[in-house]
């Protein structure tokens, strides 16, 4: 006669149970400081193996981006372009359309803008309240353009934007080194000529001999044009229906179409919408830093650091401004840290804390005491 042998487990064990209900308010923003806290361990375990000092190398980046008013200015300027490819990801992932493609949009956006100059759209002699705003309707368009293409396939065809997104990257990439090398090129160089001074947004060193305290100072209104659009999309996304409609679909698209909610529609829309924001930012690069249009490093990676950006201000607007000037910090000191490679490197090690880091919003962690089996 077989008999059942009853074993107990001694000590203690780590169970994971689904979340059946939401968590705390305070407890995503912790688990992503504990994402951001693990990820910069890593990098510094990294770092000591290439004969770096971590502590060193950390310390570095805070005093080379924040040291004084004018490391702070130059943080500003490289974190301008990241807000608005950030918003642009942030809109799009809330209703769980994949756009990789912020860097291919921002980059038309860049051509867009250029083109009022260089075409020229705009006569020469045009003031520069003339050339902004003509400059940001185009980059806003182009961008705009190259959303809805992979907006349009994803929802009448259901081709998947990741790849579809990812491919129309690289066509931007060719169609502005065509217009960069043959048509627009200054000299044979790899650049258009250096726009006119009423194409340029205003930088705060332009009133310098006004305020003392501005000179010097690169910040430019490309910053201006970012919160406008963070507080804009907030806006959109948490007090107006189509905002209800868009955090509806991504939540829940069997819902959403049972209660009436147009998923084609919105899908267009929105990666419309997506690449508008990044066209923004391309704009607000080649008016307020460049002046003229480079090829294809003009991006300088600017569409995947906001997809980064995105995800550790958990998709909130007014978060991703600030999260934006962090990365733009490290992005700014990488410029001094050896290896090239070690900000890169830690953006990426972030971003793949970050996404193990959803596993506990999903999951609940008890430990146990030892259970008869």
């Amino acid at each position: 006669m077989a008999e059942s042998v009853m074993k107990k487990r001694a000590g203690w064990r780590v169970k994971l149970e689904p979340r059946l209900d939401v968590p705390p308010a305070w407890y995503p923003p912790l688990v992503s400081l504990g994402a951001i806290v693990l990820a910069l361990f890593l990098g510094g375990l990294l770092i000591s193996a290439v004969g770096g000092n971590p502590l060193k190398s950390y310390a570095h980046i805070a005093r080379a981006s924040f040291g004084n008013i004018g490391v702070l200015s130059d943080t500003i300027v490289k974190a301008t372009p990241i807000i608005l490819t950030a918003l642009a990801c942030s809109i799009a992932f809330r209703m769980k359309l994949w756009n990789i493609g912020a860097e291919g949009q921002f980059i038309m956006g860049a051509w867009g803008a250029s083109a009022v100059v260089l075409a020229p759209i705009v006569p020469a002699g045009a003031s520069r309240w003339v050339f902004i705003p003509v400059m940001i309707i185009a980059g806003v368009a182009l961008g705009a353009v190259w959303g809805f293409l992979p907006g349009y396939l994803k929802a009448k065809f259901n081709v998947n934007e990741i790849i579809s997104t990812l491919m129309l990257n690289y066509i931007a990439i060719f169609w502005v080194n065509y217009w960069v090398f043959a048509v627009w090129t200054e000299g044979g160089f790899q650049m258009s000529p250096k726009f006119p001074d009423a194409a340029w947004l205003p930088r705060l060193a332009d009133y310098g001999k006004q305020i003392t305290a501005f000179r010097g100072l690169t910040t430019h209104g490309g910053l201006i044009l970012g919160i406008i659009a963070a507080v804009v999309v907030w806006f959109v996304i948490y007090r107006s229906r189509w905002g209800y409609e868009i955090r509806l679909i991504g939540d829940n698209p069997h819902a959403a179409e049972y209660a009436g909610v147009n998923i084609t529609r919105n899908t267009v829309y929105v990666m419309a919408l997506s690449g508008a924001l990044a066209g923004l930012g391309g704009m607000s690069e080649v008016a307020g830093v460049i002046h003229r249009l480079q090829t294809a490093p003009i991006a300088a990676g600017y569409g995947f650091t906001g997809i980064i950006v995105a995800w550790l201000a958990k998709l909130n607007p007014i978060v991703i401004i600030f999260v934006s000037v962090l990365f733009g910090a490290l992005i700014l000191a990488g410029r001094e840290i050896q290896p090239s490679g070690i900000p890169k490197m830690i953006q990426g090690i972030i971003l793949v804390c970050l996404i193990a880091s959803d596993y506990l919003l999903r999951y609940r962690v008890r430990i146990v005491k030892g259970e008869e089996e």
